[in-house]
């Protein structure tokens, strides 16, 4: 059965708390998506979710809330390749929002051209097989290689196809920023497999960033612990931040999509900040300094 039959689904917190962690003036969430709305932007046949309406400006004023400055929007997969909803909220956003596209893999310069213009600086290449029924390799490193110049692409995939995934990032010409960490098991701890297996894909290539995103999804509640305040998210994720602070990224994941059954509190999300990124400096370079070279490279000193 299609989404599109499906009751549309409400993931995000209704009335998010204030955070006690104030982010630095200047501050990006660098990984957000926008639902639709669905009236003016449909939601793709293929989409295995069908969310309710949540658009630019629900985005912006829970940015406002948090105390952030900018966004860099993420196409959800629910729109598919048609990135019009995206471009939209960039539209909107009077300079503070930048994108990451879904594209068909037989899209042309003049296509590419446009959505750099919209304000897309990123391709996403999706490996999740709940989300996504096709996700080819050699078609995804053509367009790699004809992205436009200060382009970079996204990987979104599950720890246990990394080791898989390398010939393929291996090949890719361009920056590369890793999903969610490629949702490692933080129940290990710091020096767990999976943790060890991306620091070994990040020692690999100076040029590989991550979002150290997604405690929700990666801490849940489970038989005995795990869930808000996500304390193996932070004693795993901290190490990480610390070692290569140049290259890591933060975000909301705000509307959490398929979160509905365990919506997290945005505020709360932003309070975990300070434990991955305890000092200043660190803080500063999570929030500002790394996603302004990715995103809004042309506004740096």
């Amino acid at each position: 059965m299609s989404a599109q039959s499906n009751k549309r689904i409400v993931s995000w917190h209704a009335g998010p708390s204030r955070p006690r962690f104030t982010p630095p003036p200047g501050a990006v969430d660098a990984h957000c998506h926008v639902f639709g709305p669905m009236a003016q932007f449909p939601f793709s046949p293929k989409a295995k979710y069908l969310p309710e309406d949540a658009g630019p400006e629900l985005l912006f004023a829970l940015r406002d809330q948090l105390g952030f400055s900018r966004n860099v929007i993420v196409q959800a997969s629910c729109h598919g390749t048609d990135n019009a909803a995206t471009l939209n909220a960039i539209g909107k956003s009077n300079g503070t929002a930048r994108g990451v596209a879904v594209v068909d893999p037989a899209i042309g310069e003049e296509e590419l051209a446009a959505l750099h213009e919209g304000g897309i600086r990123a391709v996403r290449f999706n490996f999740l097989k709940r989300l996504v029924d096709d996700a080819p390799k050699d078609r995804f490193l053509d367009v790699a290689r004809r992205l436009p110049e200060g382009w970079h692409v996204v990987i979104y995939f599950e720890a246990d196809i990394l080791e898989e995934l390398r010939p393929f990032m291996d090949a890719i010409p361009v920056p590369i920023v890793i999903d969610h960490m490629g949702r490692p098991d933080v129940t290990q701890g710091p020096d767990g497999a999976d943790m060890k297996a991306l620091r070994h894909l990040l020692d690999s290539r100076a040029d590989i960033w991550f979002k150290a995103t997604c405690p929700d999804r990666l801490d849940p509640v489970v038989e005995g612990g795990g869930g808000d305040p996500w304390d193996a998210f932070a004693q795993a994720v901290a190490p990480l931040v610390a070692d290569y602070s140049a290259r890591a990224l933060w975000g909301t994941d705000w509307p959490h999509p398929n979160m509905e059954k365990a919506i997290p509190d945005d505020g709360h999300l932003v309070d975990m900040i300070p434990r991955i990124a305890p000092t200043g400096a660190l803080q500063r370079k999570l929030l500002i300094d790394n996603p302004m070279r990715l995103y809004w490279p042309d506004e740096l000193p």
